[in-house]
C-alpha cells in the first residue's frame, strides 16, 4: 500500500473552504466545486454537514456580535439604521455560502433554513433588549421610541424576502448589493474616494 493519498475531490475543497471562511480568511465561494452527494458515503456527508454546520455557526455568531456592538455604538437613529442595512448585507453572504449552489440540495435546504430561522430571533432580542432599557429609562422615552421604530423600519427580517446573494465570481439574477454596504465581522477595509 502506497504512503500517498490523492486529492479528496470536492468535499475537501469544501471543508477547506468552511475552515478558512470560518477564520474570516479571505476565500472565493465562487470557485467552489459541485458536491456529488451520490459519490459519497453517509459518513462523509454527515462531516461534511458538521463542518458547514461549525462554519455556519461562527460567522453568525461573530455577524451577531458585531451587530450588537455596532448598535449599542450608534449615537443617533441614522447611525443606527445603517449599521441594521449594512447587517443585512453581511447576513446574505452568509445566506449565499449556506445556500450554494454546489452543495447537495437536501444540505442546501437544512442549512439555508438553520440560517434564516436565527434572523427572527436576532430580531426579537433587539427588541427585548429595548424594551429593557426603556424600563431602565424611566419616564424619558423619547429615545426609545426613536430606536424601535429605526429597528422596525430596518428589519433584519427584510433579508428574508431576497433571494441570496450569489457567491462571488457567479452572475447575480436581482438587483446587486450596495456598493458601500459591508459585512460587520469581516476584516477591516479602507475605502478610497477621489473627486
Amino acid at each position: 500500500m502506497s504512503g500517498l493519498w490523492g486529492h479528496g475531490g470536492a468535499y475537501q475543497e469544501w471543508v477547506e473552504f468552511l475552515r478558512r471562511w470560518a477564520a474570516f480568511e479571505p476565500v472565493d465561494p465562487g470557485a467552489l466545486p459541485a458536491v456529488d452527494e451520490g459519490a459519497y458515503d453517509g459518513d462523509t456527508m454527515a462531516r461534511l454537514t458538521a463542518h458547514a454546520g461549525r462554519a455556519l455557526g461562527t460567522r453568525l455568531q461573530a455577524w451577531a456580535d458585531a451587530l450588537v456592538r455596532a448598535m449599542e455604538a450608534a449615537t443617533d437613529e441614522f447611525s443606527a439604521g445603517r449599521e441594521l442595512a449594512q447587517a443585512r448585507t453581511g447576513l446574505q453572504s452568509i445566506r449565499a455560502v449556506a445556500r450554494h449552489p454546489g452543495l447537495p440540495e437536501r444540505l442546501r435546504e437544512q442549512l439555508g433554513e438553520l440560517v434564516d430561522r436565527q434572523v427572527p430571533d436576532l430580531q426579537a432580542q433587539l427588541e427585548r433588549s429595548l424594551e429593557e432599557a426603556a424600563r431602565a429609562e424611566g419616564p424619558d422615552t423619547h429615545w426609545v421610541e426613536q430606536r424601535r421604530r429605526t429597528l422596525r423600519d430596518n428589519a433584519l427580517t427584510r433579508v428574508l424576502a431576497q433571494e441570496p446573494a450569489p457567491p462571488a465570481g457567479q452572475p447575480s439574477s436581482g438587483p446587486r448589493a450596495d456598493a458601500w454596504a459591508y459585512d460587520p465581522a469581516a476584516a477591516p477595509r479602507r475605502r478610497i474616494v477621489t473627486d
